[in-house]
């Protein structure tokens, strides 16, 4: 989301088949994509949950390069997409920056990074320094942090010891995904300590964490926040172990059917980075299903929550952690393509990555969560390139590619154009293409001038969806 390596600055089950596409029309039946900002600075999307929940409104960062790359946003807002009126939900202060907001599918809570107060030269915005924080709509501007931080040992049980990044909500609402980098490991130190590795975490909303006040960059946490997946620092090759997760989306509405019929009512799928029996890494799809009663969350099994100061935190008992995924004998092994989340459809029987064809084209792929082959979806002959987002009903998906905001049917792989294709820096941007929660509507950003002539800035765009074909 443009912000891992771009410092904040002190100021300011489906039944598939495939089809072979070789070209595509723009769809007649679809209307014309409409301008929803017009301000004179960028304006950029988060890849999934940026709709409200009865899809009035679309929540945005603001930032100030044209094209939304720099993290140095200091407001995040929301637009009345009917009307275009603007909202200030959140804006930061003392040299802070913001960005990366999503909504709650089940109120008007929203999420969102949160950089340093008060910068220093040993404490600017990074991934292993920042924090998540929530904002009702109907409160604009009272801040609650997310994730507990606490730098000084012993550390505290439901507080990390770092920075999180892209929350997004469960959808019952009840808990927080996040990629986290752990700060106490981050740079150089003694030997045989842990790496600072990148993971998947989650914050179990409503459970306050008090922190002490050992050191100035400590603080309490609304909700109680675990590391999820189990990192390894040099991952055996050939085998399951990963050095890197991310990425990560949950899976269905309400979980997905294990091969028994039972059902997993919380799942994580996400990208892991192992290392092929070659010693080569490659991303993967790997799934963490989640333990139903939340509170189990909060028990430790092999190594502590709060790690140590050696090494990373444990993860919680009852987390069962799987490989989806093998490609490593595939022409292009791994996943492919832009940067993306895994995306489930609704009912969680298909995880949705991005995957090089063999002939290096960027296609659409699904997996089960139970595993087994991945299906590939498109065959067209050019690439998608950009996140993606299911319909409400499963049986699509957006996303953009040759240029154009498009839909995929997922059962044929029919894929059509929606918006006439623009292939320079003017088309539809690569991080987000993302439905409304009633299935009418997709959001996007393009890079525009506000005047003719005149500077361009990311601003956002909807478009409404056409009559889906019938089977």
């Amino acid at each position: 989301m443009g912000s891992d390596k771009v410092a904040c600055p002190k100021s300011p089950r489906l039944s598939i088949t495939t089809l072979a596409i070789t070209a595509m029309s723009l769809d007649d039946s679809a209307t014309p994509a409409r301008q929803v900002t017009v301000a004179a600075h960028g304006h950029l999307l988060t890849n999934a949950a940026v709709w409200s929940p009865d899809s009035r409104w679309l929540v945005y960062d603001v930032r100030s390069a044209a094209d939304g790359s720099i993290f140095d946003g200091t407001r995040i807002e929301r637009v009345e997409v009917a009307t275009g009126r603007v909202e200030v939900l959140y804006e930061s202060r003392h040299g802070a920056c913001c960005g990366v907001v999503t909504t709650s599918p089940v109120d008007d809570r929203i999420v969102f990074i949160l950089g340093p107060e008060h910068p220093t030269v040993d404490w600017t915005y990074g991934p292993a320094r920042r924090q998540g924080v929530v904002v009702r709509a109907s409160e604009p501007g009272v801040a609650r942090p997310l994730d507990a931080r606490d730098l000084v040992p012993p550390f505290t049980p439901g507080g990390l010891r770092g920075g999180s990044h892209v929350h997004v909500f469960s959808p019952d609402g009840r808990l927080v995904s996040f990629t986290y980098e752990d700060a106490v490991l981050a740079g150089p130190g003694p030997q045989g300590r842990q790496r600072n590795l990148r993971g998947v975490g989650l914050s179990i909303c409503d459970r306050p964490v008090t922190v002490p006040s050992r050191h100035a960059r400590n603080h309490d946490g609304s909700a109680f926040s675990v590391l999820a997946t189990a990192l390894e620092d040099a991952p055996r090759p050939g085998s399951d172990q990963i050095e890197r997760a991310c990425e990560e989306g949950w899976v269905g509405r309400d979980g997905y059917l294990r091969a028994d019929g039972s059902r997993q009512r919380r799942a994580l799928a996400f990208q892991g980075r192992v290392a092929t029996t070659e010693g080569t890494a490659i991303d993967e799809v790997f799934i963490v299903d989640l333990p139903d009663d939340t509170r189990e969350l909060e028990r430790p099994a092999a190594r502590p929550l709060a790690g140590t100061p050696s090494t990373r935190p444990g993860v919680p008992a009852g987390v069962s952690q799987r490989r989806l995924t093998f490609t490593s004998d595939r022409t292009h092994p791994g996943i492919q393509g832009p940067r993306h989340w895994l995306r489930s459809n609704p009912d969680g029987s298909r995880i949705g990555f991005l995957m090089r064809d063999d002939a290096g084209i960027v296609q659409l792929f699904t997996v089960s969560p139970v595993g087994g082959e991945p299906v590939q979806i498109t065959r067209n002959h050019f690439g998608i390139t950009s996140s993606f987002t299911w319909t409400p009903d499963g049986r699509q998906i957006a996303c953009v590619a040759d240029g154009s905001v498009c839909l995929v049917n997922v059962f044929n792989g029919v894929t059509r154009r929606l918006t006439e294709p623009v292939r320079d820096e003017t088309g539809p941007r690569p991080e987000a293409c993302v439905v409304s929660p009633d299935g009418r509507q997709i959001a996007f950003v393009r890079s525009v001038p506000i005047v003719a002539g005149g500077d361009r800035y990311t601003q956002l765009f909807i478009i409404d969806l056409p009559a889906v074909d019938p089977l």
